[in-house]
């Protein structure tokens, strides 16, 4: 992993600790880790999306927890917003302690989308407007017990090279690997700078978008300041 990112940065550290307490700042989770039977769900997929929207393909965290045998999990990752509560499209970023037989579940997810009064960017809590657990189309999703343990901690100071950080994890591993897929989930923070980053509008496009160029001129681009928590989940290659 060192050597990978060294290609696209002036300053790597790699290295096994302990994880940190999550439910402190900046993070604020709802558990302490990310350890214990951890393990990744592809739910839904980008031809939900496009080239036309299927609004039927929505979907429940806690049934999700449930269908990966591991219930009570503590899921993090990126999806689709659940347009179903919402009344909009919108980024969906899970951060949900599913339920349990003994606990009740904890929705700590967040949800961006382009504010319809000056076309900025908008970051809510999803708990604040809605008390459901679901999302929709597609999710990257990274599941555990959400215990403390040990983690893989990468640091990277100084991008020099075209790939962006997740990215080049990933590359990295699949050229280690070759044909057997690696997952990785968990968090991050971008503590200095800036990164460009895309929001899907409100509405789904009506037209059918059936190119990268297509769906770049739908997608809103902006340009976010750090400090950043990211919540990456990235497998090295198609199983």
């Amino acid at each position: 992993m060192q050597k990978g990112l060294k290609d696209n940065f002036a300053d790597v550290q790699v290295s096994v600790v302990d994880c940190p307490d999550l439910t402190k700042e900046p993070f604020t989770f709802p558990v302490k880790g990310i350890c214990g039977k951890t393990r990744i769900a592809e739910v839904g997929g980008v031809p939900y999306l496009l080239p036309l929207v299927n609004q039927k393909k929505v979907y429940d965290l806690n049934k999700i927890a449930k269908e990966i045998k591991l219930p009570g999990a503590f899921i993090l990752g990126a999806g689709a917003g659940p347009f179903q509560t919402l009344g909009f499209n919108s980024e969906f970023m899970p951060v949900i302690q599913t339920e349990s037989e003994h606990k009740p579940p904890v929705n700590g997810s967040y949800f961006a989308h382009v504010n319809p009064a000056d076309g900025g960017c908008l970051l809510e809590k999803y708990s604040e407007k809605c008390h459901d657990f679901q999302c929709a189309l597609l999710a990257n999703l990274f599941a555990s017990e959400g215990q403390p343990g040990k983690v893989i901690e990468v640091k990277a100071k100084r991008r020099t090279g075209p790939l962006n950080f997740v990215t080049c994890m990933r590359q990295t591993l699949e050229k280690h690997y070759g044909n057997k897929p690696i997952g990785m989930g968990g968090t991050f923070i971008i503590q200095k700078g800036k990164v460009k980053s895309h929001i899907m509008p409100a509405e789904f496009s009506s037209c059918p978008l059936n190119s990268d160029e297509e769906v770049n001129k739908w997608l809103h681009f902006y340009e976010m300041k750090a400090p950043l928590v990211c919540l990456p989940v990235f497998v090295s290659r198609d199983p």
